[in-house]
C-alpha cells in the first residue's frame, strides 16, 4: 500500500454489535463509536467504499446510512437489492426494493453535488 496500490480499497462493512436498533455498526459518522470515512480518507490514499446494507441489518436503516456515507466522503457504496426481499434467500432482511433504490439513487446524487462531487 505504501506504494501507492491502485487495486486497494477500503471497505466499510461495519462490526457485529449487540443492539435492538441495529444489527451491526457501520464505520461512518452515523454510527457512533466507529472511525468515520472522513478520517480514513485523510489517513489513507485507499478509495472507501461503505456497505450500509450489511452494516446496518436492516432494510429501513440502509438509506439513511447511505446518505451520511456519501455525505462522509465515501467513494461508493455496496447496496443489496431484491426484487422481493422476503423471498430472498440471504441477506433479505437488508435488501432495497429497486424502486427504492432508484430513489436513494437520485438522492444520493443529489447530495453528492451538493458538496461538489459526482456520484
Amino acid at each position: 500500500m505504501a506504494g501507492q496500490g491502485k487495486f486497494v480499497t477500503w471497505l466499510e462493512a461495519g462490526s457485529k454489535r449487540f443492539l435492538d436498533t441495529a444489527d451491526f455498526a457501520a464505520a461512518h459518522p452515523a454510527a457512533p463509536g466507529a472511525a468515520p470515512s472522513a478520517v480514513i480518507k485523510q489517513l489513507s490514499h485507499l478509495p472507501v467504499i461503505a456497505d450500509p446494507s450489511h452494516a446496518t441489518g436492516k432494510s429501513e436503516l440502509v438509506i439513511p446510512m447511505a446518505r451520511a456515507a456519501i455525505a462522509a466522503g465515501a467513494d461508493g457504496l455496496i447496496l443489496e437489492v431484491h426484487p422481493t426481499p422476503e423471498t430472498a434467500l440471504s441477506d433479505g432482511a437488508q435488501s432495497l426494493k429497486p424502486a427504492k433504490f432508484a430513489e436513494l439513487m437520485q438522492q444520493l446524487k443529489r447530495i453528492a453535488a451538493a458538496m461538489d462531487r459526482d456520484l
